[in-house]
């Protein structure tokens, strides 16, 4: 078995460390690299230790720069910036990428579109294997139930996100969307207040929680006369979400270049 180098964005963060674990007992990986921003006090720690897994002699480094020689694959949670610098990056040097990161604006995405016509790229809201089943289940539940439902989206997370809503959410509302034949652009209500009116039918809404240490939850609801569906996922550790980037991480070894997402991953497509 070829084994496949990964480097992580945001080593000292929560999913930085869910990551180096799950490479640390996953077959056919293994940490190529581990990264901080250049101002963090990290810089220089060994990355095994860092992530409460033992000793791996691997040093937290402050850029790509340090290891291009070191990892095949990067997997990138950070913030749209650096992400979309990321890609110009790893573009240039032939190496694939797994984006996690939301909130990129359409720029940002065009740079990452770009980069994936050189490596092979995959970018999901969520890596969660349970979510992308939900995203498949909303689609299939809209497509039954058509325009006889209302639908709403919920979500929570904790109180650091800074996006809202949650770029989970929004996947699921383009999922339901897709399969009711709306434009999202079109028919998304984020939140009501005052004297909103009847509801519009061919809405689709959100609403947001942020609070304490929520990893995240999301729920569709099919709201009809007399009967009410709901489809709902809840994460309740970021192993759930770093299980799912290795994954994709180790099924982008079979790809030259392209934009994928977990579904591709999955088969769900």
């Amino acid at each position: 078995m070829t084994m496949s180098n990964i480097a992580v964005i945001g080593a000292g963060g929560r999913m930085g460390k869910a990551l180096i674990e799950t490479i640390a007992s996953t077959e056919g990986v293994q940490l190529g690299g581990a990264l901080e921003r250049p101002d963090s006090s990290l810089i220089g720690v060994d990355a095994g230790e860092l992530a409460g897994i033992g000793r791996n002699n691997i040093q937290v480094v402050a850029s790509l720069d340090e290891i291009v020689g070191d990892f095949d694959l990067l997997i990138d949670f950070s913030i749209p910036a650096v992400t979309a610098a990321n890609a110009v990056f790893c573009a240039a040097q032939g190496k694939k990428m797994v984006i996690g990161t939301t909130g990129l604006n359409e720029a940002q995405l065009q740079q990452v579109t770009d980069a994936s016509q050189h490596n092979a790229i995959c970018m999901a809201s969520n890596y969660a294997t349970g979510v992308n089943l939900a995203f498949k289940l909303a689609e299939l539940a809209a497509s039954v139930l058509g325009d006889d439902v209302d639908i709403e989206i919920s979500e929570a997370h904790h109180r650091h996100k800074v996006d809202a809503p949650s770029g989970t959410a929004l996947s699921l509302g383009e999922s339901v969307a897709g399969a009711l034949g709306r434009n999202l652009k079109d028919v998304a209500v984020y939140g009501r207040e005052g004297h909103t009116g009847a509801r519009d039918s061919k809405t689709i809404g959100f609403a947001t929680v942020r609070a304490g240490d929520i990893v995240g939850d999301h729920t569709v609801l099919f709201a009809a006369e007399g009967e009410r569906l709901e489809i709902t996922h809840k994460a309740s550790s970021r192993i759930a979400f770093a299980r799912g980037a290795v994954r994709a991480a180790k099924w982008l070894a079979n790809q030259d270049s392209g934009m994928f997402d977990m579904q591709d991953v999955l088969g769900l497509k």
